[in-house]
């Protein structure tokens, strides 16, 4: 029995080794991507996507079981909470981001004492920002949700998981810088186990807290912090040089031996990470108006809105891959001053992207109304959910062609110009259809308007930008040899 089974792991492994090899043939001949750098970007993306498939459908369980025990009023509260939760996040993301290009070219540079003092620089600055961040969402929960739109069940609901949920995002940001070390380094591998099992976890105590103990909210937020908090522990493990059972020990490991602070290196990663953190602040941003429109037609739109983005969140794991594989490959390609190739990288992982995101976006699109009845049982609630659905997919295929091109000027240490676009996108186009819903007979319409442009007119100005190779000269000004030469004119 056993020999048989052994042997028809054999070839199911050949066969698996067989059909990459012919996919990745038909890439390259199809000019898609380069079958080596397929390799390379696949080796670095899989991971991170899987991590955030976990990661992402760690919320979307949180709607799916609120919404099962509870209804959509609660999950409008959730959704209201959501945006705060994010807003704060995405600050993280941010810095996360400058802390990826520095380390990437520090250590594609072989200069990891530098990419060291890079993450502990990173640790430092997340410090300051998060620690004012937690204590203003546990003060003031309730006039936060309420200011939003929430009243009522919404209200209770959003006060409570807001509350409840803020002090984990201190080690979320902890979490975020961690991550991107090990990417800029070419490990994504460590965090992915981590981050995915942290969601498992999630998944189990929020089942067990809601529908076993009857905690309600209070318990979906519970499962979501405890579970936070154990990868932020997990992390700090491999963070500080330690291995996994001989494996994933940091190649730049921090540690209270040694400087902490640089001050050339912070002003780097501040003037690498501010644009970052402001796109990404002003995305979220963003969606308090398009939440405060949506619940002028009601608790069950929000909830239909909330769903969409959730769905469309997932749908953006891909996305965590190849935009950090374009971040990693870039970067290290211009710290070895490999400029035409860095391009090359950009290039593949960006048609890559495009093709796997047509094809994941289409499968959605057929199952939307199987993946509205997840969320609610009401005939006109799935209708509504459903179209939102459709709508998230179609806007998912701009968003991750905008990934990667944004990976790839991240890789660069061109920030600014992602920035601005994702403005364009957000303040000039998106939010004004958005509001035309309410003044004209557009309606709800108009929300879809915006979840589309949001990401259509970014992904437009950002590919404009790469294609003009100007990333490349901002590039220089971080490269580890740029730093080298500044310390000899001195």
């Amino acid at each position: 029995m056993r020999s048989r089974l052994r042997a028809a792991a054999v070839r199911l492994r050949a066969a698996l080794s067989r059909l990459g090899s012919v996919s990745a043939n038909a890439l390259d001949r199809a000019g898609v991507i380069d079958r080596t750098r397929l390799g390379e970007t696949l080796n670095l993306a899989w991971p991170r996507i899987v991590t955030g498939f976990a990661i992402m459908s760690k919320n979307t369980v949180d709607l799916a079981v609120v919404g099962i025990a509870l209804g959509a009023p609660s999950v409008a509260g959730l959704a209201f909470a959501f945006a705060y939760w994010q807003l704060a996040k995405f600050v993280s993301i941010g810095l996360a981001g400058g802390t990826v290009s520095l380390v990437s070219q520090s250590y594609g540079g072989g200069e990891t004492d530098r990419a060291a003092l890079v993450v502990k620089a990173s640790l430092l600055v997340a410090l300051a920002l998060v620690a004012p961040i937690v204590v203003g969402f546990v003060a003031f929960a309730e006039p936060l949700i309420a200011l939003v739109g929430g009243e009522g069940t919404a209200l209770r609901a959003g006060t409570i998981y807001l509350a409840v949920t803020a002090p984990a995002l201190a080690f979320e940001f902890f979490n975020m810088i961690a991550s991107r070390t090990y990417a800029g380094v070419g490990d994504t591998f460590t965090p992915m186990v981590v981050r995915a099992g942290g969601a498992l976890l999630n998944v189990v105590l929020t089942v067990w807290l809601v529908l076993g103990v009857g905690l309600g909210v209070f318990g979906a937020g519970l499962g979501t912090a405890v579970s936070i908090a154990a990868v932020g522990v997990a992390l700090s493990w491999g963070m500080t040089g330690r291995s996994y059972f001989g494996r994933g020990a940091s190649p730049v490991p921090i540690g209270r031996d040694g400087p902490w602070i640089d001050a050339d290196l912070v002003r780097q990663l501040l003037r690498v990470s501010a644009p970052l953190i402001g796109r990404r602040v002003a995305e979220g941003v963003a969606v308090f108006p398009l939440l405060w429109i949506a619940s002028s037609f009601g608790s069950a739109t929000v909830a239909a809105l909330e769903v969409g983005r959730r769905v469309r969140a997932i749908l953006g794991s891909f996305s965590w891959g190849f935009s950090i594989a374009a971040s990693t490959l870039v970067g290290q390609r211009l710290g070895a001053g490999e400029e035409s190739l860095a391009t090359e990288y950009g290039r593949d992982v960006i048609r890559l992207s495009a093709l796997v995101y047509v094809l994941a976006s289409a499968v959605v699109l057929l199952a939307a109304d199987p993946i509205a009845g997840v969320f609610v049982d009401d005939p006109a609630a799935v209708a509504a959910t459903a179209a939102f659905v459709v709508v998230a997919a179609v806007s998912a295929i701009p968003l991750g062609v905008d990934g990667s091109v944004t990976g790839s000027l991240r890789g660069a240490g061109d920030t600014r110009w992602p920035f601005l676009s994702s403005m364009v996108g957000l303040y000039v186009v998106a939010l004004p259809l958005a509001l035309l819903g309410l003044v004209t007979p557009l309606g709800v319409g108009g929300l879809y308007a915006a979840v589309v442009a949001e990401k259509v007119v970014p992904a437009g100005l950002n590919l404009a930008r790469f294609r003009s190779n100007r990333w490349q000269a901002v590039s220089r000004q971080y490269r580890p040899d740029a730093a080298d030469g500044d310390a000899a004119a001195e």
